[in-house]
């Protein structure tokens, strides 16, 4: 990063200081010269790791009722609080005593995490001692893992068996029937696989393998008709099929996010598996009171009443993903055998780890692979109701369970259940391997967060994340459309002083106009509605002259058999019911974009610009 992208933020931060602290009632240059002295001496950890640091000791207080010294390391303190941002805390916490105040100041506790929490998921890549170590911790978490499966009970494996009946039966019975008449509809994606294929060469796969055949014979899934031959199609037997690619990818500074690139073979069968999976548990009752797939306000309405009341908790899982073992999966689905089979023919084995070599798996799945987030939800959710069953000292039965609908809640790795049973679940986690982040799970105070936001005591406290360093000129696209979503967001939030400095930013870079939310300009949402420079002589509605993301799909043509089969996969995804396929084009978004040159064009745009032209004002 340049000391020109370093000297925006500190002025952007700047802003923020003070409109947060005029919000407060309290002055901020103390604290802004401090944050000057450390970043010079530390650069832009201090942003991106320590102040991020810093945040969750205060979280992890208001949870607690009380300021202790162990926490906070290396900030100065003033009396029983540290020194910086101390205005923002006296309005938090009593300095005499420590403990937290009885009516605290919601804009002080925001202000708090606003300003320590604003950089620390910036995109910016690692060091590579960073990501060394990374790599390795995914493989030393594998080894946890295959321990961890060796020393599981026999009893708690069983118990884990019945409440997988308890729960599931009905959905993974669905499936079942779904595999048996052969009613799977697979799907390829425009991103990355571990042989390399992009765009419509996906639909030309040469890789098949035996235990894929075996499920998902060839001639079923791969040619539109028997008319067409598989004899180009290799089948591996097992033992050679191809490993995942373990890769990382920007997250924060101070460590990167590990994925796991899928062959194009398995990520085909996985998102046919997934759309049924899906579409199973959002049809049936019980499921879908627990776990969900496209929306998170679920878990975020369930947290703010946790806040409010206090009678709901949400747990953090480290590691979420890595953790859930292949063996998990083979106990949930131990009395659905033709599902289990489908499940693993389309579950790599092994990876190709980087300084690591190829290294057999145990857990069942990274982030890569499109079965890892149903998987992980449903072997949560297990775990949880076996964690309450043993709370309550009695097995659970249909009725028990469906009476915890509203207050046991998984989205991903996102976890909400009753205070009264945490001891229990967190304990029952703790036996099938998984690690309960206590630094950011919450049950004890009026702080609670889940699926990107957070409350105080029934208030909404969540913040605005700066995503990328600022931009310096008009090819900085990625960087332009960041900035415009922060000013806006920022604007949404009322931080209305802030906004003003990244609207004078940004229009020394682009036009920016104001707009409406729902237009495709990039421009700035106000008050006071939006700019209308002319009304379209045949739409008859406002527009506006303004820049806009226009990307292009690199060249990627497909013809003969494998056009055809791509065809009558997407005309049958459109008229699959509960398929969710996006209607508007999203350049950033992992689902393929359809249109009229779909057999020239595919995949992901290798570059993205923006043009300078009309568009609708609202």
């Amino acid at each position: 990063m340049t000391n020109k992208s370093t000297g925006s933020l500190m002025l952007l931060l700047k802003e923020a200081l003070n409109e947060l602290g005029a919000w407060c009632g309290t002055s901020t240059t103390n604290d802004y010269n401090y944050i000057v002295r450390r970043v010079e001496n530390e650069g832009l950890s201090f942003l991106t790791i320590t102040l991020p640091t810093f945040a969750s000791d205060f979280e992890r207080c208001l949870d607690d009722g009380l300021v202790v010294r162990n926490l906070f390391q290396g900030f100065p303190w003033k009396g029983g609080l540290p020194r910086f941002l101390g205005g923002f805390l006296e309005l938090i916490f009593a300095r005499q005593g420590c403990r937290l105040l009885a009516d605290p100041s919601i804009d002080a506790i925001q202000s708090i995490r606003q300003i320590c929490l604003m950089f620390g998921k910036i995109n910016l890549p690692c060091s590579d001692t960073r990501r060394r170590a990374a790599i390795r911790g995914f493989v030393e978490t594998d080894n946890t893992v295959y321990r961890t499966d060796l020393s599981l009970p026999s009893e708690l494996s069983e118990d884990f068996v019945m409440m997988s009946q308890l729960l599931w039966t009905d959905v993974f019975t669905t499936v079942g029937l779904k595999l048996n008449s052969a009613e799977l509809l697979p799907k390829h994606g425009p991103g990355a696989t571990a042989d390399r294929l992009r765009g419509n060469a996906k639909y030309e796969q040469s890789e098949w393998t035996e235990d894929l055949d075996e499920v998902f014979p060839k001639h079923l899934y791969l040619v539109p008709n028997f008319n067409h031959s598989v004899d180009h199609i290799s089948v591996l037997p097992p033992g050679t099929e191809r490993p995942v690619r373990v890769v990382d990818v920007p997250k924060t500074l101070k460590t990167p996010r590990i994925i796991a690139i899928e062959p194009t073979c398995m990520q085909y069968m996985q998102q046919a598996l997934k759309r049924e999976i899906q579409e199973a548990i959002e049809n049936d009752i019980l499921a879908s009171s627990f776990v969900g797939f496209r929306r998170q306000e679920h878990n975020q309405m369930l947290a703010r009443r946790g806040s409010r009341k206090g009678i709901l908790a949400t747990l953090d899982l480290s590691e979420a993903s890595d953790r859930v073992s292949n063996q998990h999966v083979r106990l949930l689905l131990l009395n659905h055998p033709s599902l289990a089979r489908a499940i693993g023919a389309t579950r790599s084995r092994k990876a190709d780890v980087p300084d690591h070599g190829v290294h057999t798996l145990a857990k069942f799945a990274s982030m890569g692979s499109a079965l890892c987030f149903p998987m992980e939800m449903l072997v949560f959710t297990t775990v949880i109701f076996l964690g309450i069953q043993q709370e309550l000292g009695r097995r659970l039965t249909r009725e028990d369970i469906l009476s915890f609908r509203g207050s046991v809640r998984v989205y991903g790795d996102d976890i909400v259940v009753p205070v009264d049973f945490v001891p229990g679940v967190v304990n029952m986690l703790e036996n099938f391997g998984f690690l309960v982040n206590l630094r950011k799970s919450f049950w004890t105070g009026k702080f609670r967060e889940s699926c990107g936001k957070e409350y105080y005591d029934g208030h909404d406290v969540s913040i605005v994340r700066v995503r990328h360093v600022f931009p310096t000129q008009r090819r900085h696209v990625p960087e332009i459309v960041s900035i415009v979503s922060l000013r806006n967001q920022l604007f949404m939030a009322g931080m209305w002083q802030t906004t003003k400095w990244l609207d004078d930013y940004i229009e020394r870079i682009i036009p920016f106009p104001a707009v409406g939310p729902t237009s495709s300009a990039l421009g700035r949402l106000s008050s006071l509605g939006y700019d209308t420079q002319r009304v379209d002589k045949f739409l008859h509605e406002p527009q506006v002259k303004a820049m806009c993301v226009s990307a292009q799909l690199p060249i990627s043509r497909l013809d003969g058999s494998a056009a055809l089969m791509k065809v009558f996969l997407q005309s049958e995804a459109r008229t699959k019911p509960g398929t969710g396929l996006q209607s508007i084009p999203d350049w950033f978004s992992n689902e393929p974009t359809e249109d009229e040159d779909h057999l020239k064009r595919a995949g992901r745009p290798d570059t993205v610009r923006i043009t300078y032209r009309w568009l609708r004002a609202y």
